[in-house]
């Protein structure tokens, strides 16, 4: 297979068992650089194994039924892998404070469902870098923590 390939088979499975349904925390370990970089335009980015897990861990305690998956077919160009998403979640767990805009009381029942794009760098066929840009405006419009024009 080419870089390219082996690339897109890395987000792949990052983005079912990372970003998926039924998250599996061990994939950091596997898939991330040791200081690999994730930033999304709704949270404060986070760098390392540690703290990409706590804050996948918060946000799934947050939103049990969260889940995001791919759709589009991925695109790859040397170090570069690019992926349409869409999803969301339900708040039902404990208050969440880490919008940038603002946190949530525990357990609101309000649900988002956004779409966005994510580029992700890899080296070495580990993941050094996730940038997304997703449809805060609706997410948090959705949450109540933004009102509608």
């Amino acid at each position: 297979m080419s870089k390219e390939e082996d690339n897109k088979a890395v987000v792949v499975r990052w983005f079912t068992e990372f970003w998926g349904k039924d998250v599996k925390l061990a994939v950091v370990d596997e898939l991330a650089a040791p200081d690999m970089l994730l930033r999304y335009s709704l949270h404060e980015p986070r760098s390392g194994h540690d703290d990409i897990k706590a804050f996948m861990t918060d946000f799934r305690a947050a939103f049990p039924d969260l889940n995001f998956w791919g759709t589009a077919d991925l695109i790859a160009e040397g170090d570069y892998v690019v992926g349409q998403w869409e999803g969301g979640g339900t708040h039902t767990g404990p208050a969440f404070n880490d919008f940038l805009i603002g946190g949530l009381p525990a357990a609101t029942g309000r649900k988002m469902h956004f779409t966005g794009t994510t580029v992700l760098r890899l080296i070495d066929g580990r993941i050094v870098e996730e940038i997304g840009l997703d449809d805060g405006v609706t997410a948090l419009t959705q949450l109540g923590l933004m009102k509608a024009a």
